[in-house]
Parts: structure tokens; sequence; C-alpha cells
């Protein structure tokens, strides 16, 4: 079973003519105990559809690329541009959380059992999928202006999960020059995951510096979503990422201002539903 794929390609528009993903502007760092890999925002698969604009930042429908399978328990990271009023219909997911932090616009959810709500920029949210085939959308809840939310993956390692949403809107100040963690375990801050992973985001300053640390037997993602951070000596600018496995500690500081996200995942984990070919 094909577990990559999470649209059809029909809720594009028409297909398009598959562009191969540039490497050109790439940068690994090896130590004795991680790798961490910088990647540009311009060698990020970049898919258009006509009312929606995206970056697909691992193999996902229809991009398919064997070095970008995801890192651990993250298994898909999309930064989602849609025009005013779009939306992407009910679709069904199997045995994932999907998880959403709203960048820009107003944010419209909707269910398969009968779930909604209006999430506005900060927000976060988390639609645990089960082993059924149970749907969800998204929409712009404006007619005017264009929505940008990241939308991302992490498989759990629970069987028997039952299909549920969480929401809760953040502010800037909650994430301004700190970590904000929202979302990671039951029993820690945010909203509650099923794996043993934490999503956390951030508004730094030129007054602030941030530090993260990968335990051992981790690894995550770290997403520039708008400004321009230092990492370690390596400038990331909107767009850009850097993908960590392994124990690593990051410094990051600015010169101005950037919105960030980072993703947190254990490396080895049990793959449970379609994930592990169950049917």
């Amino acid at each position: 079973m094909d577990t990559s794929v999470a649209h059809s390609t029909t809720a594009f528009g028409p297909p398009e003519q598959l562009r191969p993903v540039a490497i050109t502007r790439r940068t690994t760092v090896t130590t004795s105990t991680s790798t961490v890999t910088i990647r540009s925002g311009d060698t990020i698969w970049h898919e258009q559809g006509g009312w929606f604009d995206a970056r697909w930042h691992f193999s996902f429908d229809r991009y398919r690329d064997p070095e970008q399978e995801g890192v651990g328990a993250l298994r898909v990271f999309n930064d989602d541009r849609i025009i005013a009023g779009a939306e992407w219909p009910l679709h069904p997911h199997r045995d994932i959380e999907s998880l959403t932090y709203v960048v820009e616009g107003h944010f419209l959810h909707a269910d398969s059992l009968g779930n909604n709500g209006r999430l506005e920029p900060g927000a976060a949210q988390v639609m645990t999928f089960s082993h059924g085939s149970d749907l969800h959308s998204e929409k712009n809840g404006s007619a005017d202006e264009p929505m940008r939310f990241i939308q991302f993956w992490i498989l759990p390692s629970t069987r028997g999960l039952e299909t549920r949403v969480q929401q809760h809107q953040y502010t800037l100040e909650d994430r301004t020059d700190r970590w904000l963690q929202i979302m990671g375990p039951a029993g820690t801050d945010g909203l509650d995951l099923a794996q043993d992973a934490r999503a956390l985001v951030a508004h730094i300053t030129d007054r602030g510096e941030l530090q993260h640390t990968f335990g051992p037997g981790r690894g995550g993602y770290l997403y520039v979503i708008d400004g321009r951070v230092d990492v370690d000596g390596h400038e990331l600018r909107t767009g850009d990422a850097a993908k960590v496995i392994g124990s690593a500690d990051l410094s990051l500081r600015t010169d101005v201002a950037a919105e960030l996200i980072l993703i947190d995942v254990p490396l080895g984990f049990e793959r449970v539903g379609v994930w592990a070919g169950e049917r």
C-alpha cells in the first residue's frame, strides 16, 4: 500500500510535468553524534495548482525523493498557501496525526465527525486519525485574503487510537524570544500527541537567543517560516530548513527577526497500522 499519498492528484487540478529537485544549495555538517543538513528553500519541491502554492519538504502525493522520506516519526512537512475562499475538500487519512500551525489568514476546519473550527495565526491543531478512513478538510475562511499554514504528519506507535481533534489559539507574545511547545506527549505543554514528539515555535528578535538539544536517538526539523536566523554559523532565510539526525545542540540568533518552527522526534519507533503493512 502506498502510504505516502495524501490527496488525489485531481484535487490539485490538472497534473503538471514533474520537475526535478535541485540540490545545488545543500550543506551537510557531520559530527561523531549527528548529521545536520541545511536545505535551501529553492531546493525544496515546489507544487502549484492554480488555487494553491506549496513547498513539500518530504515525499508526498506525486512527489518522490528517496533521500527525503522524513525524519524518524516525522513523515510529512508541507508549507501550504491557498487563495481566498479556496478549499481542500474532505479527504481521508489513516493511522497518522495530522498537525497544523496557522501562519497567516483564517483557517477553517471540518471533518467527518462533525467537528469544525476557525483558527487564526498562531493557532495549533492536532487531528488524530484512527485506523478507519476518517475525513477532514482545510478551507481559507477569507473571501479576500490568502491563507498560509504549516501541516505535518507524525506517525504514532500506538494501536487503537480514536479519531479526535484538539485546537488551541496561541499569541505572538506566547512565543516571542522563547520556544513555545504547542504539541507534545500527554502531560507536557501543548496539545497532546500519541508519539514521543514535540513541536515548538518561536518569534526570535535581535534581543533573543535560542538553543535546542536533540538527545540520543532523536532527530528533527527546523524551518524558517519568515525572516533570517544564524544557526551555528549558518545563515538560514525564509523557506530554508535544517534536518537533524542524531544528538545535536543548536544555537540560534538573529540581527532582525525570524519566525521558526522546530519538530523533535524519535528516530527509532514502532510503525503501526498502514505504515506497518496492516490492512
